[in-house]
């Protein structure tokens, strides 16, 4: 009668184990990616997605203001974003990454700029800094273009305007999504007009325009900057095979202007020009596929070059 207790037991703990590791597959098969709308992380969003749906798992695009995505991070309601940008993101990092709340998985970009940039020509008529705007103000029309409404970058803008930095107390923010402000940008560049807006690298905008960032913001904007990739609080425990994918992942800019100058010239789809840069570089998977399996444990190399 033991033995059968026993037995029973056992088989009944085997069931629960055995629902449970379902239940984590299943929550772990669909990744859910924050994106807040811009075109390098559409890049890197793209990739990421090409190489989960050569694994067997499903990639879950949600395109969401900064705020929401480390707030949706907080909640278990993304899974992923690659697109924490620092210093720019500092104070969201401080509230939410340091604090225990998201998890740094690792650093997938080093040396961006994020600030404020402005043509050529505006530079070498001596808009060299972010205290000689206000030297040109008519000429700039009192106005700083920034991009999608609740971002850091424009929250650091409009600091500057309230505290009347740089004298800048009487100018206006001007907020859109990227798309919208590089038009606005194209459209001054054909009529050498002035115009200052929020420029960052890697973008193809450092290929398409002749432009210079100014000096003098670091306070708001740091020096250099660097792109972490974060993750829910509990999703390295709960998924570890996706992380470590996650963890492997690492990009240069010359990889992302590549890929968003065939986009953004309407040359490909985003999908399209992803596979097509992995087909010109299929080496960079030894390191991103490193201590990853597919889904249900097989070869991950095959899988993926089998998408190929």
């Amino acid at each position: 009668m033991n033995k059968i207790s026993t037995l029973c037991t056992a088989s009944l703990l085997l069931a629960v184990g055995t629902l449970q590791a379902q239940a984590e597959d299943a929550q772990c098969a669909t990744v859910k990616l924050g994106d807040p709308g811009w075109s390098d992380i559409a890049v890197t969003n793209g990739i990421t997605s090409f190489l989960l749906d050569g694994l067997g798992y499903k990639a879950q695009t949600q395109i969401l203001a900064v705020p929401i995505i480390f707030a949706g991070l907080q909640k278990g309601q993304v899974d992923v974003f690659l697109g924490n940008w620092m210093p720019a993101q500092q104070s969201n990092y401080d509230k939410f990454v340091a604090s225990g709340e998201v998890a740094k998985l690792a650093q997938n970009l080093s040396g961006t700029e994020y600030t404020l940039a402005v043509p050529t020509y505006a530079y070498e008529a001596g808009v060299k800094t972010f205290a000689d705007l206000d030297k040109y103000a008519d000429q700039f029309k009192h106005k700083l273009y920034g991009i999608a409404s609740g971002s850091p970058a424009n929250e650091s803008i409009r600091q500057m305007i309230e505290a009347d930095e740089f004298g800048l107390g009487d100018w206006k923010l001007v907020e859109s999504s990227e798309q919208a402000m590089l038009v606005q940008v194209g459209r001054a560049v054909k009529r050498d007009q002035f115009v200052v807006f929020l420029g960052w690298t890697p973008h193809p905008m450092n290929v398409n325009y002749d432009i210079k960032y100014l000096k003098g913001g670091e306070k708001y904007f740091g020096e250099s900057g660097s792109v972490n990739t974060l993750a829910r609080k509990d999703y390295a425990a709960q998924c570890p095979n996706v992380s470590q994918l996650l963890s492997n992942l690492s990009f240069t800019q010359e990889m992302e202007n590549s890929i968003m100058n065939q986009v953004l010239s309407k040359q490909a789809s985003n999908t399209e020009a992803v596979k097509a840069w992995f087909q010109a570089n299929p080496a960079v998977l030894d390191a991103w596929l490193k201590g990853v399996t597919t889904r249900d444990g097989g070869d991950a190399m095959a899988a993926v070059k089998a998408k190929l």
